[in-house]
Parts: C-alpha cells; sequence; structure tokens
C-alpha cells in the first residue's frame, strides 16, 4: 500500500461541558483539524438539547478553525442487543436524536457501540441489531452517518470481530451507515497490529469483510492488554504493545487521507499535548 501523499486529519475526544468556545480552542490550540464530543451524560440516557442558537455557533466555530468533519459519540449505555425493551428503547430514542442534532450541527458522524447480546441467543440478538439499525436509518439526514464501533470482544459485546461488523453492514446495506475502528480494541480482540505485515494482514481482512471504504473513522489508541485480552483499556500511544510502528503502519498510507482519527486516550492537557505530538511525527 501506498505512503500518504495529504496526512489524514486527527484530533481527540474534547469534552464540551465548560462551553463550545473553550472545546473548539482547546482542539485549535492542540493542531487538531478534526473532534469528536458528546451531545449528553455519556452514562445515562438523558436526551440534551443544545440551545439552538449556541448549536449553530458551535458549528460555525468548529468551521472556522478547520475541525470539520467531526463526530458525536453516543453514550456508553446503548444497547441494540438487550432483551430489555425499556433499555433498546432507550437507546434508539438516544441514538435518533443524536443523528438529528449531529444534522442540525453540521456534525459528519454519529459513532456509537452496539452493546451485548447478554445471556441471549446471539442469532436473535444480531437480527434485533439489523433491524435496530434498519430502522433509524429510514430517518436519517442526508450528510449524516451512522458509525459502528469495534469492541473488545469481552464477554458477549456485539462487534467484537471484522466478520461480525461487517455483516452488519452488508446485511443492513445501507449508503450511510459506516465504521470506525478503535486501534485499542482491535488489540484486545486478537488483531496483531504492531508492526507492517501484521497492519497488512489486519486490513486486508477489513477489506474483505467489511471494505476499506465503509471505515470512516479510527479511535487511535495505544493499550498494555496482551494481544487478544478482550479488555477495554486505552494507553498513550507509543506508550503501549501496539507502539509508534504499529501505528505508523496503519496511519501514514494514501488509504487514510479521507478518513479520520479520533484520540480517546486518558489524561490531562499534558498527556494530550504528548499524544498529538506523537500522531503529528507520524503524519508529518
Amino acid at each position: 500500500m501506498k505512503r500518504a501523499s495529504t496526512t489524514m486529519r486527527f484530533g481527540l475526544h474534547t469534552p464540551i461541558g465548560k462551553g463550545y468556545e473553550k472545546a473548539v480552542a482547546y482542539a485549535a490550540e492542540l493542531g487538531c483539524r478534526t473532534m469528536q464530543f458528546f451531545c449528553g451524560n455519556p452514562r445515562g440516557f438523558r436526551l440534551t438539547t443544545p440551545d439552538p442558537d449556541a448549536w449553530a455557533r458551535f458549528a460555525a466555530l468548529r468551521r472556522k478553525h478547520d475541525l470539520l468533519p467531526s463526530a458525536v459519540h453516543t453514550s456508553y449505555l446503548v444497547n441494540l442487543a438487550t432483551e430489555r425493551q425499556d433499555h433498546f428503547a432507550a437507546s434508539m430514542a438516544l441514538i435518533a436524536h443524536d443523528l438529528e442534532l449531529a444534522s442540525s450541527g453540521e456534525v459528519a458522524f454519529v459513532n456509537t457501540h452496539l452493546g451485548s447480546y447478554g445471556k441471549r441467543e446471539r442469532a436473535h440478538g444480531h437480527r434485533q441489531v439489523c433491524r435496530a439499525l434498519s430502522r433509524l436509518l429510514e430517518d436519517i439526514r442526508p450528510g449524516v452517518q451512522l458509525v459502528l464501533e469495534n469492541s473488545a470482544g469481552s464477554g458477549n459485546l456485539v462487534g467484537g470481530t471484522l466478520e461480525e461488523l461487517g455483516s452488519f453492514i452488508h446485511e443492513v446495506d445501507h449508503p450511510q451507515l459506516a465504521v470506525c475502528l478503535d486501534t485499542a480494541h482491535a488489540w484486545a480482540a486478537g488483531y496483531k497490529i504492531d508492526d507492517a505485515p501484521g497492519v497488512e494482514a489486519f486490513l486486508d481482512e477489513v477489506e474483505q469483510r467489511i471494505g476499506l471504504a465503509r471505515v470512516q473513522m479510527f479511535h487511535v489508541n495505544d493499550t498494555v492488554v496482551p494481544l487478544g485480552g478482550q479488555r477495554d483499556r486505552h494507553h498513550h500511544i507509543g506508550a503501549g504493545l501496539i507502539g509508534m510502528a504499529g501505528f505508523a503502519a496503519l496511519l501514514d498510507r494514501a488509504e487514510m487521507r479521507e478518513k479520520i482519527a479520533i484520540l480517546e486516550t486518558p489524561g490531562e492537557r499534558a498527556e494530550d499535548e504528548r499524544n498529538t505530538a506523537a500522531l503529528r511525527s507520524i503524519l508529518a
């Protein structure tokens, strides 16, 4: 695969609790060219509707600072595979709400986890997820994509394999359904992406199972979880088991230039500066 002639956009998950202006300023100061944020409480189902004028200003600020396209991340509680109908209904309402907000706020991507099958038969849960995605996509507006994130594969989590993610993409078959690949989750699920040969094999399987064109986002996180350890633990870029060689092999290539990379690494500003600098050194 070819080296990228133009670099992909990278950014980080940015809290908006202190105001939209501060969130945009923070991302811009760190040299970001995209950003991801929650619209509401990441561990709740309350539907948060921002002031329309403030929401429009937020979009204008992101446009001014070249932070488009950007992404919303839905609540961690979303579960489209659950047997609990109250939980399922709340999940559907929240994703639909975030899709509407994204459309009105010039947000290109709504990224979501898919949840867990729990104790139910996986085939039944799989069919429910497909039906749920189809319903959500019936009303999706132009300019927004619903993006499914891979899981670390622990327990009965949905989306731990490329094959399973690809099955949702192909069975639902909608042009506004896409995929986000989290590097820490992929490693934890058993995909060896710490060197060029491993990355080549991984991307070959992505192309086979999903289609690389359907992958719109990467969550760029290192990890100290052993390969195949099936635990979701994010770590600083280059300081974990994927390492700089793995990220360089993955990100610095022509196929990635139209996609975005979002850091979800732990820590405060000093750590964010170090992680964005690490990505910048790869993409320079």
